[in-house]
C-alpha cells in the first residue's frame, strides 16, 4: 500500500478514536512534535505541542485505552488532496451525543505529513456551522 494510500485509513482511524475515546491513539496519529497544531471548534485560540494537543483530548475525557459513552462522530463530503510530501483532507464532521436528536456540525480540514514513511496529522481545524 502506497504511502498516500494510507491516509484514508489514517482519516478511519481519527473518526474512531473520537467514538473510542481512545487517548493512546491520539499520540500514534498526530505529529509527536511541538509543531503540530489544532484548532478546536469548541476552545478559543490555536493549540500547539503534542502535550497541549493531548491536554486538550483528555478535556474532552480521553482516557487510556479508551471507553464507549455511546457519542457519535463521523464525517461526510470527505475530500483528499495529495501533494508531494503532505495531503489536505477536507471534510464535513458530524456529531451526535446518546441520547440526543441534535446533531453538531461543521467543517474540518486535516493536514497529513510522512514521517517515517507514515501519515501523521501534523495540523487539524473545525468549525462549526
Amino acid at each position: 500500500m502506497g504511502i498516500w494510500m494510507e491516509i484514508e485509513e489514517a482519516v478511519n482511524e481519527w473518526v474512531k478514536i473520537w467514538n473510542n475515546y481512545n487517548l493512546n491513539r491520539v499520540k500514534e496519529l498526530f505529529l509527536i512534535d511541538e509543531r503540530v497544531t489544532y484548532f478546536s471548534s469548541e476552545k478559543q485560540g490555536l493549540i500547539k505541542g503534542i502535550d497541549n494537543l493531548v491536554a486538550h483530548h483528555k478535556e474532552f475525557g480521553f482516557i487510556e485505552g479508551g471507553k464507549d459513552i455511546g457519542n457519535t462522530l463521523w464525517l461526510e463530503d470527505v475530500s483528499i488532496e495529495e501533494f508531494s510530501d503532505t495531503a489536505v483532507v477536507k471534510a464535513d464532521w458530524l456529531f451526535q451525543r446518546k441520547g440526543s436528536d441534535l446533531t453538531q456540525k461543521g467543517p474540518v480540514t486535516l493536514v497529513f505529513v510522512k514521517v517515517n514513511g507514515k501519515p501523521k496529522i501534523a495540523h487539524a481545524h473545525f468549525s462549526n456551522y
